[in-house]
C-alpha cells in the first residue's frame, strides 16, 4: 500500500516515497515530506545540475552545492537556476 505525505514542493497531499532515498536527517525530511513526484522532479534538476556544473559527488563541497540546491528545491519553492537551460513553455 502507497504512503500518502503533505508534499512541501507541490503544497498538497500525494503519494510518498517508497523509502528513504536520501541519507542523514536531510533524508528522514525528505522521506517524511516529499511526494514521489516531487523527488522525480528534483532528479532530472540533479542531473542537469551535475552535468552543468561537472560535479564531482566524490568533493564534499560539490556534495554541498548540490544539498543546497536540493533543500531550496524541495523546501523552500525555488527552482534550480541551470545556465544554458531554458525550462519548456508551458
Amino acid at each position: 500500500m502507497s504512503r500518502t505525505v503533505y508534499c512541501q514542493r507541490l503544497k498538497k497531499e500525494a503519494e510518498g516515497l517508497d523509502f528513504q532515498l536520501y541519507p542523514g536527517e536531510l533524508g528522514e525530511e525528505i522521506f517524511a515530506n516529499i511526494s514521489k513526484e516531487a523527488w522525480a522532479e528534483w532528479q532530472k534538476k540533479q542531473t542537469m545540475l551535475i552535468n552543468e556544473k561537472r560535479l564531482n559527488l566524490m568533493d564534499p563541497k560539490s556534495r554541498e552545492l548540490l544539498e543546497k540546491h536540493m533543500r531550496e528545491f524541495l523546501f523552500e519553492g525555488k527552482d534550480v537556476d541551470i545556465e544554458g537551460y531554458t525550462p519548456p513553455a508551458k
